[in-house]
This record gives structure tokens, sequence and C-alpha cells, in this order.
């Protein structure tokens, strides 16, 4: 049953945008534009397009081909108020067009005089007093070698991700082998992740990975890392690694940003698709974005017996996944490391939802809280920190195997 769940998950859109906006975003013209870089000397320049909206909503970003077009898929724009001649340099591409394409998605399309790549894409709180979000996208000219387009047309319809390729599925080991332990340092590519100044949490926790796994290499454990440097690495593939690697606990590291106050100080998430956590659920959209930024619709495909089945092996996996969250508080308060008042919660994000590898999400801390951010930067809180995530590790798999070998009784 386990092997069939896992096969599931991996050939399945995964659910993500589970809250819907009370009101439909609609764009401000006057605030939006579409810019081209240098000077026109007849070839392709680099494009950026920014939009001005109401409220943040979930976008993906993907290309096609033949003719050559940017498509921008929104969960959910009115155009309905705005024309494409509205907006500051539409003159500058071969078309332009917007508007509601199937219930609850809206679209973008502008046509290209070319190949392009897309270069970055950032969704921001506006900062001036009225509200609302910018939504910025820089796209340049590549060589056709280098385009990569969404198959066809057709595919962009049916809104499916590309299954993952994985192996042969996960085989028994033997009882003396290392533990082998999943890192995933979150965001990365285009998807900087939550930045403060010229701090940018894809990279930081990178860096923190690195550490981390060469404390747990240290202590006898096998890294498997599902990213290595600042590559986008989809959330479906991270999993796919880590599943790949036949991982026996998978820790994703994130580092986010909340309003001042919001938030503060390292927490534990495991898998509750039901968690009302306010804050939870702005996390969650801020983690999985990046995939629809790719191309990736994670929307589900409300298959029951696929749930039904990932449901049954979770309760399996799920107490374990728990079980490591409590034994990491325990190691990081006898290390004085500094918690959220509620360090243990639930919550939906989608790294985590692999019914067949127990996982965790730790908030180190929040780029936009002072004291969080000083120990981000401080050696020694994150060897502490370090160190702590390995003694959980330790003991969780002494309380894995008294599981283990109780349930063969």
């Amino acid at each position: 049953m386990r092997w069939l769940a896992a096969i599931l998950l991996i050939c399945l859109a995964l659910p993500l945008w589970g809250q819907e906006q009370s009101a439909l975003a609609r764009i401000d013209p006057d605030r939006s534009s579409l810019i081209a870089e240098g000077k026109d000397r007849g070839k392709p320049r680099p494009l950026e397009l920014r939009l001005a909206i109401s409220h943040p909503v979930p976008y993906r970003v993907y290309f096609l081909d033949a003719p050559p077009r940017l498509i921008v898929d929104f969960r959910e724009i009115d155009f309905s108020s705005t024309e494409p001649a509205a907006l500051a340099g539409h003159d500058l591409v071969p078309g332009l067009r917007w508007g509601r394409f199937r219930p609850g998605w809206s679209r973008l399309v502008m046509e290209l005089s070319g190949p392009y790549a897309l270069a970055t894409a950032i969704q921001s709180l506006r900062q001036d007093g009225a509200g609302g979000a910018d939504l910025t996208l820089r796209i340049t000219p590549v060589e056709q070698a280098a385009f990569k387009p969404r198959g066809n047309a057709m595919s962009a319809l049916r809104d499916l991700p590309t299954p993952a390729r994985v192996g042969s599925g996960r085989t028994a080991r033997a009882a003396d082998q290392p533990l082998r332990i999943a890192i995933d340092p979150g965001h990365g590519g285009h998807d900087p992740g939550a930045e403060v100044g010229v701090i940018r949490e894809a990279a930081v926790m990178l860096g923190f990975a690195r550490e981390l796994s060469e404390v747990l290499t240290r202590a006898g454990y096998e890294v498997i890392p599902t990213r290595q440097d600042d590559s986008f690495v989809p959330l479906e593939q991270r999993m796919t690694v880590a599943r790949g690697g036949q991982a026996d606990l998978l820790i994703s590291l994130h580092a986010d940003a909340l309003p001042a106050g919001a938030a503060a100080g390292l927490s534990i998430y495991f898998w509750d698709q039901d968690s009302d956590d306010r804050a939870a659920r702005q996390l969650a959209l801020h983690h999985d974005r990046s995939d629809l930024v790719a191309g990736l619709d994670l929307t589900g495909t409300d298959d029951s017996v696929a749930d039904a089945l990932m449901d049954l092996a979770r309760q399996e996996t799920q107490p374990r996944s728990e079980a490591f969250a409590r034994f990491l508080v325990s190691a990081l308060n006898r290390s004085g490391v500094t918690m959220h008042r509620h360090p243990v919660k639930g919550a939906a994000f989608s790294v985590l939802k692999s019914p067949d590898i127990p996982s965790v999400l730790i908030e180190l801390g929040f780029l936009t809280d002072e004291n969080d951010r000083a120990n981000l930067f401080d050696p020694e809180w994150r060897r502490h920190t370090a160190q702590s995530i390995a003694s959980a590790i330790g003991e969780w798999a002494k309380d894995e195997a008294v599981r283990t070998s109780l349930s063969r009784q």
C-alpha cells in the first residue's frame, strides 16, 4: 500500500491553493507598464512587465512556441475593466491580450519577437500606503537552443506537471546502514524566497544546509541534498530526490518574512492540510509560489482514491514526523536556542506531503525579526542549532528502532 501511495503522489498534481480570495484582484493600469531595456537596434531586447494589482495572487509563468509567447496565469485577476491597450508599452510586443480563461483562473498572453527566458519573477506588497501588490517579471532574449517552452498549447490547457522520474522505489536496507537524511534548503534560482535588504532566504538556507550537512556527515549519517547551488528545484522534484535516495527523514529549511512583530523564533512544522493557523497559511503561499512561477500547476485533481491511499500511508509516517518534531524541540531547549512560543505546528506545506517519508519543515527564524536575523548570521548559533538537529535525529532514530522492534513482536 505504501508504494502505491508513493507512485500516485508522484504522478498526480499536488493540492496547493485551497484558500480563495473573497474578492478578485484588479489591475491598476496607471501603475502598470511594459518596459524594454537598452536601445532599439532591431533585435529583441530584455523586457520588464510590471503589473500593479489590488492584492497578491498565486500565479505561474511559462512560455509557449509557434509563435513564441509568454504566458502568465493568475488565480485570479479581473481584467474586464482594463484593455491591454491601456498598458503603457503594450506596443513593444507583437501582441498582448488577457482575460478569464476558465473558472478560478485568468491569463495574460504576450506574443514575443523571438525566444526568451525568465530572468526574475517577484511579487511584493506595495510600500506606499496605497495597499496592493506589484508583480514584476523580467525576461531576456536567448538563442533558440536555450528556449524552454512548455510542450504545446494543449499541455498548457491540461494544467498538469510532468510526472517526476523515479528509480525502482524504496527498498529494505540492512539494519547497520546509516540513516539517510534529505536536507532541503528552500527556494533557489528565480525564486529567492524572503528578502530583507540584500539578504536572500535562498542563499542563507543554502549556507546553513551545507553546515548542517557537514555536522550530520560527521555524526555518521548520509545526507541527500535536494539542491547544492542557487538553482530552482520544483517541489515535486525535491520529494523525488528524497525518495530516490531512500531518505529516512526529510528536513526542509526556511527563514521567511512576515509583517514586523507577526512571528519570531524557530518553529517546526509537520503536514496538516486542515491547519487554520493564519501565519502558516501565509507561509504556505510563500513557500509554494516558485512552482507556479515555473509553470507547474499544483491545484490538484480531486482524486478520492489517491487521497485515501495517501492518508492511509500517513497513518504510519505522520506520527513519526511529529515524534521527530518533539525530539527536536527537546534538543533545542537543551542548547538554549530561542524558539517561537508555540514551536511545533501543523501546516499545509507541499514539501511535507510525502506519504512515505517522515518530513518536517524548520523555520530557523524570520528575516523580518532583528534578533532572528542576527542569529542566522551568528556562527555559534548556527553551530548549536545544527548540532541540536543532529542530536534530535539520533534520539529519534533510537525511538524508531524501538518502535520497529515492538511492531515485529
